[in-house]
């Protein structure tokens, strides 16, 4: 029976009709409605016909999480009276509850996806409905701008309605081609804002860090607001393990304590979805920020932290990043405590930081890796992805380090396009490493324990399994706990989508018809949800990102002597266990940069340059070699932090990155020399080095360059002439310009050795042949000589300078301020009215007592005879009293000689 009452109540009502209409004249809408309003239960009902008196038609509602499109499901078909199955379902990875009477289904937007990838005109789909549109997640974008090009291709009758709590109204509106806006407004009850900050200070979360007392401080809050009020608490935290300590610093409260995340048994999931008769206090993830609604919550407390992908395309590694949480987040965290009565939020920090905080959460294709989309848009037929309707582009950079991970694995050709390899890892619904990972390696282990590696790898082990992969297989094997079990269900999936029944199943008659446009999944196969990727134990989508160097290809294993102990059981090389070297080498496939040599007790260097470190106390110590299958580089640190590898052997690191060997001549200044020799490589990782005898002479040339650029011009033979040529170069280029060159600075008289070091250059090599180099006379070839300027070196700008005296003084061009100095004893000056020239520059004169002391400094002699002389005649003649101090210095005779001399 159908609860008209529980139906009748729910605020949405109102808009139905508005929405009705935008769909009739527009065939897109945007609903915009507050929690609770009934958006995600009443709405899809209508649409389908199934309450209000409308037309059959059948819906499919696209959830970002799995949790979350069962509990809608549940909710529907409590609404109609009904059990899962029957007029509404639900399908998501491992679990498919629809029946032939289903004309509502709820899916998760991965699932949505690789229906779209198999059958782009959704046949038989008449509304699709993308809920918490506004969370932004990369598969939800990806599908939005999938359904709009079906729409203006094939299906202009598909009606499509994004709905969202808050979101980007405008924006949505017109990526949906001008679509309506319909509001609906809520039944909220005010929420009192209690503002609970640390007492003391707390370190800001890095990486996957949180600071322990920020947590200790959470706990507090909750156990305050349990004192403080009635109803359950819901408390919002960033990951898995940040609810667990949490959940352990609460023992002896007077309250159920619960957990919600991706990870948590379904029944656990459950109870803390369904009314309770005593207190609760539920310990969430962002998972109840909008899609979930928890009856019986009176508080929240909100920590404030969120998990958001990060990428570092230049070292190859990617993970979840601790954040504050958006101001936009606060509020949908806020609301939940006013679903059902007032409440209050309890928010963890100060208020004066709330105006400082981010205004939404960034948007998923901005800080995600971009691979998994880049092969869903070159199966669609857009490799560039520029022809789709995206509230964000991608970013050119992530989408280029997508495209070689793509090129490298197989999937697409050089130009882009998908390959029939890329067609099928497509199908597999994972992300194309690990799809590499499984269609490889079950060539040479079997399709059984590659699909149990990989689905290991795909969801990660809790952190208690460890970081020894073929360790947290084997605990998964024999586990009963949430995880083991579905690891086994997605294990399963793996296997069937790989052997040869899955593989005909894919293209028999179960299958939906194929265009030019489409690569999904079989009609049967049920294609794993991103979001239920946990990369560090939160609740996120975010998928490791490792960028892959070179080129490179896909390799047939099967044939590889070195993998064929593998299936067999037996281990080459390294005397591993199967199971070792079944793991390290489905991680090897998957992640080829990141296969790792020893360098020391604990410490490894990856092929793609990254060194990399394990934890205290790992068995994996001690190998010579490591398949890295999950790694973080905590921020200010050089290294890498291990968290899931295996045991690895060296044929199988040069089977599994075979597009990364190299062998050839190396030369390469080193340690202030020149290194030349023969090295075999494995991206950065050293294999086996021999001494060159005869290195290439291009090859010497360019590494005593790189000496010259990293040392300095300094590893010539600078004379003092050459010193001081060099500076009156400089002196030339700064005031007259034109032909006069500039030779101050060394790179860019390094960019010039082609003009000025050769022959010398190309006959040096080593760093000895540099020092016999005589800088002074290799200078003069950069003189303009062509034009004849190069004669008047002499003149414009001389080595020495006559004074009064007779003395030629030489010029000083090294000063800072750029003009050429003049140092000279005063009484030499004697006669000498105006400041001498070079070049049209008057040069700085330095006065020197009879001593060569420093007197006084001048750039106007004949100012300095009226004045300043006087001054320095005062201080110096009785100091020096046998050198000459006239009275009037402009009429005296110049002289370097004493009194008595000059008597003589």
């Amino acid at each position: 029976m159908i609860r008209t009452a529980a139906l009748d109540a729910l605020p949405v009502r109102e808009a139905v009709p508005a929405l009705l209409s935008a769909l009739d004249d527009h065939g897109t809408a945007v609903l915009c409605a507050p929690p609770g309003t009934g958006k995600t239960t009443l709405v899809p009902l209508v649409l389908a016909g199934l309450v209000g008196g409308g037309s059959r038609r059948r819906v499919v509602v696209a959830e970002p999480r799995r949790i979350a499109a069962r509990a809608a499901a549940r909710r529907m078909a409590w609404l109609l009276g009904e059990q899962v199955g029957g007029a509404v379902g639900f399908t998501v990875r491992g679990e498919r509850v629809v029946g032939p009477d289903t004309v509502v289904e709820v899916v998760t937007t991965g699932v949505l996806l690789q229906r779209l990838q198999r059958d782009q005109e959704l046949t038989g789909v008449d509304v699709v409905i993308l809920d918490e549109c506004h969370e932004r997640h990369l598969d939800a974008d990806t599908v939005a701008a999938f359904l709009l090009d079906v729409r203006e291709t094939l299906r202009p009758e598909l009606r499509l309605v994004a709905a969202s709590a808050t979101t980007d109204s405008a924006g949505w509106a017109r990526v949906l081609g001008g679509a309506p806006v319909v509001e609906a407004a809520g039944v909220s009850y005010p929420v009192e804002t209690v503002w609970a900050p640390p007492a003391r200070p707390v370190r800001p979360p890095h990486g996957m860090r949180v600071d322990p007392a920020q947590l200790t401080h959470v706990a507090s809050v909750v156990r305050r607001a349990l004192a403080e009020r009635a109803g359950d608490v819901l408390c919002f935290l960033p990951g898995v393990g940040e609810i667990a300590r949490v959940a352990g610093q609460l023992g002896g409260v007077d309250a159920e304590v619960l957990q919600i995340h991706g990870r948590a048994p379904a029944a656990a999931q459950d109870a803390a979805l369904s009314v309770a008769d005593h207190r609760r206090v539920i310990l969430s993830t962002a998972v109840a920020e909008s899609s979930l609604t928890v009856p019986g919550v009176r508080v929240v407390v909100d920590s404030g932290l969120a998990r958001e992908p990060r990428v570092d395309h230049a070292r190859g590694l990617g993970a979840l990043a601790t954040v504050r949480a958006s101001r936009a987040a606060g509020r949908q965290r806020a609301g939940r405590a006013g679903r059902e009565a007032p409440g209050a939020v309890y928010r963890c920090w100060a208020e004066a930081e709330d105006g400082r905080l981010a205004a939404f959460p960034a948007p998923e294709i901005r800080v995600a890796d971009l691979a998994q989309f880049a092969l869903q848009a070159a199966c669609w037929g857009d490799p560039e992805a520029t022809g789709l309707a995206l509230l964000d582009p991608p970013p050119a950079g992530a989408m280029a380090a997508a495209r070689e991970v793509l090129v490298a694995v197989g999937a697409v050709d050089p130009a882009g396009g998908v390959t029939a390899r890329g067609r099928r890892m497509a199908r597999l619904g994972l992300h194309p490493r690990l799809a590499r990972a499984l269609l490889d390696g079950s060539a040479a282990l079997g399709a059984r324990r590659a699909a149990e590696v990989v689905a290991l790898i795909s969801e990660e082990p809790p952190r208690e399994y460890g970081d020894d992969l073929a360790g947290a297989w084997r605990r998964a094997r024999a586990g009963g706990d949430g995880y083991a079990a579905r690891w086994r269900t997605e294990a399963r999936r793996l296997e069937r989508a790989v052997s040869p029944a899955g593989r005909t199943a894919e293209t028999g008659a179960g299958a939906a018809p194929r265009t030019p446009l489409g690569c999904g999944t079989a009609a049967g196969d049920q294609p794993p949800d991103p979001r239920a990727s946990n990369a560090g134990g939160a609740d996120s989508s975010a998928r490791p990102a490792f960028e892959e160097r070179g080129p490179g290809r896909s390799h047939d294993l099967s044939a590889s002597p070195a993998f064929e102990a593998r299936g067999s059981g037996r281990s080459p090389g390294s005397g591993a266990a199967p199971d070792d070297g079944a793991a390290g080498l489905i991680a090897a496939l998957a992640f080829p940069e990141r296969v790792a040599k020893a360098r020391g007790e604990s410490a490894f260097l990856m092929a793609n340059g990254t060194a990399a470190e394990l934890g205290d106390g790992s068995r994996l110590r001690s190998a010579p070699w490591l398949a890295v299958a999950v790694a973080d580089r905590p921020p200010h640190s050089a290294s890498a932090r291990v968290r899931l590898a295996a045991v690895l052997d060296e044929d199988t690191a040069r089977v599994a990155a075979g597009h990364l060997l190299t062998d050839g001549e190396e030369v390469r200044w080193e340690d202030g020399d020149l290194v030349a020799r023969a090295a075999e490589r494995l991206g950065a990782i050293e294999l086996a080095v021999r001494p060159l005898r005869s290195p290439d002479p291009a090859l010497v040339r360019a590494a005593l360059l790189d000496g010259l650029r990293s040392e300095g011009l300094g590893l010539l033979r600078w004379s003092p002439d050459a010193v001081t040529l060099r500076s009156r170069l400089g002196f030339l280029h700064r005031t007259l310009g034109g032909a006069w060159p500039d030779v101050a600075d060394d790179r860019a008289l390094v960019e010039r050795a082609d003009e000025w070091l050769e022959p010398e250059l190309s006959r040096a090599r080593r760093c000895a042949d540099l020092g016999r180099i005589d800088a002074g006379q290799a200078l003069n070839r950069l003189l303009p000589w062509a034009t004849g300027e190069a004669g008047r070196l002499d003149e414009l700008a001389p080595e020495r300078l006559e004074v009064p005296s007779g003395s030629r003084i030489r010029l000083d061009y090294s000063a800072e301020h750029g003009r050429p100095v003049l140092a000279v004893k005063l009484q030499e000056l004697f006669g000498l009215a105006q400041t001498p020239r070079v070049a049209g520059v008057p040069v700085v004169v330095h006065l020197l007592s009879p001593a060569g002391r420093p007197a006084a400094v001048t750039s106007d002699l004949a100012s300095f005879w009226q004045g300043g002389y006087r001054a320095v005649r005062a201080e110096l003649r009785g100091r020096y009293p046998k050198h000459p101090w006239p009275e009037d210095p402009a009429t005296a005779e110049p002289t370097r000689h004493t009194n008595a001399r000059l008597r003589r």
